[in-house]
């Protein structure tokens, strides 16, 4: 049990008593007890095991909530929260996925309309019947409609970095096993893409059944769905369904090609295949009924022509003839990136100081930092004023001169505002080392507002760099509408950077826009977010966008060494 999986239990649990009218202050010890374990970098369950009492010395975690924890973490699962959902339909839980509707309005819905599933909502929305309701109007009334959309398209699909926590613990339970030798995740979770819709796992073993009922034995599976002689499929504890399929070892590198996907890179791949008078499938590559090569990837790929590809190029956007040419990138990794450049303290709504992030981020290795608290227009964060903001730099600096061994910049994350003025004035911008401008509001307005927001902010001298570009949540809101041409050369005429969000939430940059920020010769930087000691974790999540996009450690701004990250910054 992960903490994030406990975490989402006690988010699940305030959803449903806010969705049935319970006290405010209990809802609200239930989010906190969320946020708090979260953020924990130590693993709870081993606490739990250890010494239960370990809980009660955590923020905000009492005798209650201890006990609860020890549930959670001994069965996975919490009686209370099952009651919930055997009284509440699951059609009114799932509208809380809908951007904007939450759990108060979602409650209203279900109690004053008596709305219980999302087809049901969409056609109380289109006859106007929403709009009728008090609090609502015409215009959450068409949000909800696009909402629904949203949601429709998202479908089952879970983020990364929930999907890869599962699939990493179910390969590394059955690495147990004696006759297991291989053993390795496929599909869209190791070409790394942002959600994953289903998983798939691969192994070889000398002996299919106990490979399949170690598989059933897991914690993390509730159902066995099927199976046969190689192939098994579960269902987990977070819905997501997994297949196992046991390969012969001589089949492995071609069984692991061919279930990685993606789809349209395996057409190409076959097509080569038969230019050369071979068959390949996920049983090998084939003369005739001869094996030529299907033990590795590598003797696969080298079979068609080609060098092994990285699993997160495996997309058939150039990555075919970028191989054929020799001239595939050296893909950036985690082990490069030297700062980190976003993220908050207690100034605003980090759960950290100054000085523990400083530590935090010390400890990880990295060489610099810039703290980057919200500008007062994120009112919700208790932003910074001018005031407040030089009063907290003054505290960056006496921090500065207590820790040893990590640069620590004074920076801001400064909204751009809806008038397309910068959230501070320039005097005060002046004085940071870092200014990260970003959209938090207005991410509705028309494209050519947008863009003039977006082009002022990268035109400012003192802007540094744009943050989560477009402002999209993953699976749950989708970005502002730019013009992404116009937007990049600016930034690459200015030399302002561009951010990857490294959040599984915003991972913004995406993939796609990443790659032409690369191609126009723009710094990139990949950042956390973090918001607490333990979000400095996410990194690895940029680090999978920025491989997709084909990235470079020389194309990370701060994957540099701070001399050389300085020199950069100063356009020198």
């Amino acid at each position: 049990m992960q903490n994030v999986e406990v975490a989402r239990i006690f988010e699940d649990l305030a959803d449903l008593l806010e969705l049935d009218g319970a006290n405010p202050f209990r809802v609200r010890a239930y989010r906190n007890a969320a946020r708090t374990v979260e953020a924990l970098s130590a693993d709870v369950a081993a606490m739990v095991t250890h010494d239960p009492a370990e809980l009660l010395q955590l923020e905000g975690i009492g005798k209650d909530l201890s006990d609860k924890i020890v549930v959670i973490v001994q069965t996975g699962q919490l009686p209370q929260l099952e009651d919930l959902k055997a009284k509440i339909p699951p059609g009114v839980v799932q509208m809380l996925r809908i951007p904007g509707l939450g759990p108060k309005k979602v409650a209203a819905l279900f109690k004053d309309l008596g709305l219980e599933t999302l087809e049901a909502l969409k056609q109380a929305a289109e006859e106007g019947r929403i709009a009728e309701l008090k609090g609502f109007g015409k215009k959450t009334e068409q949000s909800i409609l696009e909402g629904l959309a949203i949601v429709a398209e998202a479908g089952q699909r879970v983020f990364l970095a929930d999907a890869k926590v599962e699939a990493d613990a179910i390969v590394a339970d059955l690495q147990q096993l004696s006759s297991i030798t291989q053993a390795t995740v496929a599909g869209s979770c190791r070409r790394r893409k942002e959600t994953v819709g289903d998983l798939d796992v691969l192994v070889t073993s000398s002996d299919h059944n106990a490979a399949m009922d170690r598989l059933a034995a897991n914690p993390l599976v509730v159902k066995v769905l099927a199976r046969g002689d190689t192939k098994q499929r579960v269902r987990l504890r977070s819905g997501l369904e997994l297949d196992l399929r046991v390969v012969p070892d001589e089949s492995f590198g071609a069984a692991s090609q061919y279930f990685t996907g993606s789809k349209e890179h395996n057409i190409v791949i076959r097509r080569r295949a038969q230019e050369r008078g071979l068959k390949l499938n996920e049983y090998g590559l084939f003369r005739g009924d001869e094996s030529v090569a299907s033990r590795t990837e590598e003797e696969v790929y080298a079979a068609v022509g080609l060098p092994w590809i990285p699993p997160e190029l495996r997309e058939n956007r150039g990555e075919i003839e970028r191989a054929e040419a020799g001239q595939l990138p050296k893909l950036i990794e985690l082990a490069d990136i030297r700062g980190d450049l976003h993220m908050h303290t207690t100034a605003t709504d980090g759960m950290n100081s100054i000085r523990e992030m400083a530590e935090a981020a010390k400890a990880r290795g990295l060489q610099y930092i810039a703290i980057t608290d919200h500008s007062k227009r994120v009112t919700m964060a208790n932003g910074l004023d001018a005031e407040r903001l030089r009063a907290h730099w003054k505290a960056i600096d006496k921090v500065r001169g207590e820790v040893s061994g990590i640069e620590i910049l004074k920076g801001i994350e400064c909204d751009i505002l809806e008038d397309a003025t910068m959230d501070l004035p320039d005097d005060v911008l002046s004085e940071a080392d870092w200014v990260l401008a970003v959209l938090h509001y207005g991410l509705k307005q028309p494209r050519e507002q947008i863009d003039k927001r977006l082009l002022n902010a990268i035109r400012n001298p003192h802007v540094d760099a744009i943050g989560h570009l477009t402002g999209r949540l993953v699976n749950q809101r989708p970005g502002a509408d730019l013009t992404f041409e116009d937007v990049l050369k600016a930034a690459a005429d200015h030399g302002t950077w561009l951010e990857i969000n490294a959040h599984p939430s915003r991972l913004d940059l995406d993939d796609i826009h990443a790659a032409a920020a690369k191609d126009r010769g723009i710094p990139i930087v990949i950042n956390t977010d973090a918001h607490s000691t333990a979000g400095f974790d996410v990194m690895q999540y940029g680090i999978f966008q920025a491989r997709r996009a084909g990235l470079e450690a020389k194309d990370v701004a701060n994957a540099r060494p701070f001399a050389q990250f300085q020199k950069l910054l100063c356009g020198s």
